[in-house]
């Protein structure tokens, strides 16, 4: 028992020492390969800069609305009677065209009531002018003939005496006149006609329904004029003059319009520190609500270059390519768009960067992709 265990003690010891020594073999003839990292140089695009006068426009947008509108209000009331057109939304009427018509049947007999009272007031009056006044009888006598029920009332003649007047005055001629000169004028409210060809915006009644005074019926609207406002930087509003032309665009951009300032806000907000600016733009294609984009001319700035902002830095600077190394500049940038910025300071002849370059540091080494015959300006 005893000698069998001696020996495997013997032989477990001998099998640890060569494994040890086998697996330190192994180690030892394993060669650590490792691959030499590659020397790689990015190709940038650049482009020689000139410096020269650049257009500074001020990209603002908004939604078109009519430059003429009509709010409809009844002033009476009564039914709304049927036209020869429906009074609905977008229809299209010329200009005297009847929009609303109210129900007036029973308003328009008190008013030739009142004007048949008139007409007998002045056929009384006619017998005394004949004796009295024989110089003004045939002025009077033309005016009563010329007098029709069913149309309006003709102006009173002119009075060529103060004795005239007074006779006038004295038998209630002139409070009977105005008195059916206010119910006509009233009457006249029971119609409602287009001030201007346009189209109907908006229809908050319909035929049959019963109206009351003082109840909004809808909107109409000239089309073809229309008017963009649009709020910009108050260190512009020196540029912005009335008349001057603006460029539109429309939000597909697919079609461009002239526009012209028509009105600048003498007021800055408070709370934007914008400057309200209207522009009227006539296209009879357009539409009241349409979104357009206007870019205005603010001004021009000498010796200045305009490139992407993604290539200005956070401190002020832009890369550039000396000898196939990349360096920074500093610049003063003057005008920030959506997409580009205005610089100045940049001076000619550098070659700036084009593209963004991913990792870029000063001192990189690059390799320039091709040289542009066209130059930064």
């Amino acid at each position: 028992m005893n000698s069998r265990y001696i020996i495997l003690s013997v032989l477990g010891l001998l099998l640890i020492v060569a494994s040890f020594f086998g697996a330190k073999a192994i180690i030892a003839s394993k060669k650590e390969r490792r691959p030499q990292p590659s020397k790689v140089v990015k190709t940038v695009f650049v482009d020689t800069v000139t410096n020269k006068e650049i257009d500074i426009v001020v990209p603002a947008n908004g939604n078109l609305v009519a430059k003429e509108r009509v709010e409809l209000f009844a002033e009476v009331q009564g039914v709304f009677r049927p036209g020869a057109y429906l009074f609905k939304t977008g229809q299209e009427y010329r200009k005297g065209q009847t929009l609303i018509r109210i129900d007036a049947s029973e308003y328009r007999a008190s008013v030739q009531s009142a004007k048949s009272n008139y007409y007998n007031l002045l056929t009384s009056i006619m017998p005394d002018l004949r004796l009295d006044y024989p110089e003004v009888f045939d002025k009077w006598q033309n005016y009563l003939a010329s007098y029709e029920l069913d149309k309006a009332t003709p102006a009173l003649p002119e009075f060529t005496s103060e004795k005239e007047k007074y006779f006038i005055s004295g038998k209630g001629i002139l409070t009977s006149f105005y008195n059916v000169k206010n119910l006509e004028q009233r009457l006249s409210k029971y119609v409602i006609a287009a001030p201007f060809t346009g189209v109907l915006a908006d229809a908050l009644v319909s035929e049959g329904t019963l109206v009351r005074s003082g109840q909004k019926l809808g909107e109409f609207i000239k089309t073809g004029t229309y008017e963009l406002q649009v709020a910009l930087p108050k260190s512009y509003s020196e540029f912005l003059k009335v008349g001057k032309t603006v460029n539109l665009e429309n939000l597909e951009k697919n079609k461009t319009y002239t526009g012209k300032v028509s009105r600048v806000n003498g007021r800055v907000d408070l709370a934007t520190q914008t400057i309200t600016v209207f522009i009227e733009v006539v296209d009879a294609d357009l539409k009241e609500g349409q979104y357009l984009e206007a870019k205005l001319e603010a001004r021009q700035e000498p010796n200045a270059i305009e490139i992407d902002r993604s290539l200005m830095l956070d401190n002020n600077q832009i890369y550039v390519v000396r000898d196939s190394i990349l360096d920074v500049i500093d610049v003063n940038p003057v005008y920030f768009s959506d997409k580009t910025v205005v610089l100045k300071n940049v001076p000619d002849g550098e070659r700036i960067i084009t593209r963004p370059v991913v990792g870029a540091y000063p001192g990189m080494l690059v390799q320039v992709y091709k040289e542009k015959n066209t130059t930064v300006e």
